[in-house]
């Protein structure tokens, strides 16, 4: 135990201290909605939609079930088919991937820059020189923090290629200051309970600068359907709950402050441990990241493991995202992928631990972690 203190319990995600004070507020919201008796598309999801799009700098916002559904629709809408080939990085939640899956294309990976875990604009580049029958590109913005998005952009452009953001993790993220929301030709969210703006179950956005994709992307939520009972394509069922909106709608008002708060978290981390310890090294944002969202806060360790258990042995919770890259997977080794070929993502899966970081945390518990961090021995 560190110095003379008292053990603390200190869990990975707490989400009461956002959610008590505000109990009210969205109990009122519910009530609202269960009076209507309007349940699925109703006008808080109208509503919400409106709202998101203002905060997000887009010019439309469309809703839908979860993030993964979001990925899975933007690619429909983005035509790509049976046999086609979508870039995106090894080093991410199963979702990127799988939704090129579902859509029947086949995902090509390149690795990360291993200082911010996304993806590498000189790798893309190469997979764009080797690989043919590629349609789109898939960067991640992953743990609250942009992608390298110009040069991403540049080389998906003069290639044809469209351009869809994973931004599930970056709610209100920045680069050089632009929204993620209005970099892709279609990006998207998840409003899983986890994320920065969490529904009280699953929900999905995704946003865009062309009206057409944006109404396509309405009728393909609803089976591919602009007129109710007559389908120009094929779609799937994935509507936004108008409960999970109104709940949302709430949350929003208040999603700045919990930003904030997860910002000066990471700050004090830094106060209290500088660049870091002999053994665990600090998130440095890149400094096109104008505004990085902390959805997670990961250091990374050659001893994670060992970390992660005398953290653990100690009262506090962690988290690897993610252990197993993705080429590592069984269910894409017909990919042709083997160990070796993403060193710097088979590196991250081995040293990344996210730690507390949570609005409501308190500057003792802020202590409490970074004290154990320093006199972890490795």
């Amino acid at each position: 135990m560190p110095g003379s203190a008292a053990l603390r319990s200190v869990p990975l995600l707490d989400l009461r201290p956002i959610h008590e004070p505000i109990r009210e507020e969205i109990l009122s919201a519910i009530t609202r909605v269960v009076d209507s008796q309007h349940f699925i598309l109703g006008e808080d999801v109208a509503q919400l939609e409106n709202e998101l799009a203002a905060y997000c700098q887009a010019e439309h916002a469309v809703t839908c079930g979860s993030g993964s559904d979001a990925l899975f629709l933007a690619l429909l809408a983005a035509d790509v088919r049976h046999g086609d080939r979508v870039v995106t990085t090894p080093f991410t939640f199963f979702a990127s991937a799988g939704a090129i899956v579902r859509a029947g294309a086949m995902p090509v990976f390149v690795d990360i820059d291993p200082a911010t875990c996304n993806m590498d604009p000189e790798q893309l580049e190469r997979a764009a020189r080797r690989v043919t029958g590629i349609k789109a590109v898939m960067p991640v913005h992953l743990y609250g923090g942009a992608a390298d998005m110009d040069p991403i952009v540049d080389i998906a452009r003069r290639r044809g290629w469209k351009v869809i953001g994973d931004a599930a993790q970056s709610i209100g993220a920045e680069y050089k200051g632009r929204s993620v929301a209005a970099l892709g030709d279609i990006d998207c969210f998840s409003f899983f309970p986890t994320k920065n703006l969490g529904a009280m179950g699953e929900g999905g956005l995704l946003t865009t600068a062309d009206p057409e994709t944006a109404k396509r992307l309405a009728g393909l939520r609803v089976h591919g359907s602009q007129v109710r009972y007559y389908h120009d394509e094929v779609g799937i069922n994935s509507r936004l709950d108008t409960l999970q909106a109104a709940i949302l709608r709430v949350k929003l008002r208040h999603l700045d402050e919990w930003t904030a708060a997860r910002q000066a978290n990471a700050r004090h981390y830094g106060e209290l441990l500088g660049a870091g310890t002999p053994f665990v090294s600090l998130p440095q944002p890149a400094a096109y990241q104008t505004n990085h969202v902390y959805n997670q806060f990961v250091v990374r360790s050659p001893e994670r493991d060992r970390l992660r258990a005398y953290l653990r042995d100690h009262g506090v919770g962690s988290e690897i995202y993610y252990p197993l890259p993705l080429h590592e997977q069984v269910c894409f080794q017909d990919l042709g992928y083997r160990k070796g070929d993403f060193p710097a993502s088979e590196r991250a899966a081995r040293e990344v631990l996210a730690l507390p970081i949570y609005p409501g945390l308190s500057r003792e518990d802020l202590a409490y972690v970074a004290e154990l961090l320093q006199n972890f021995e490795g």
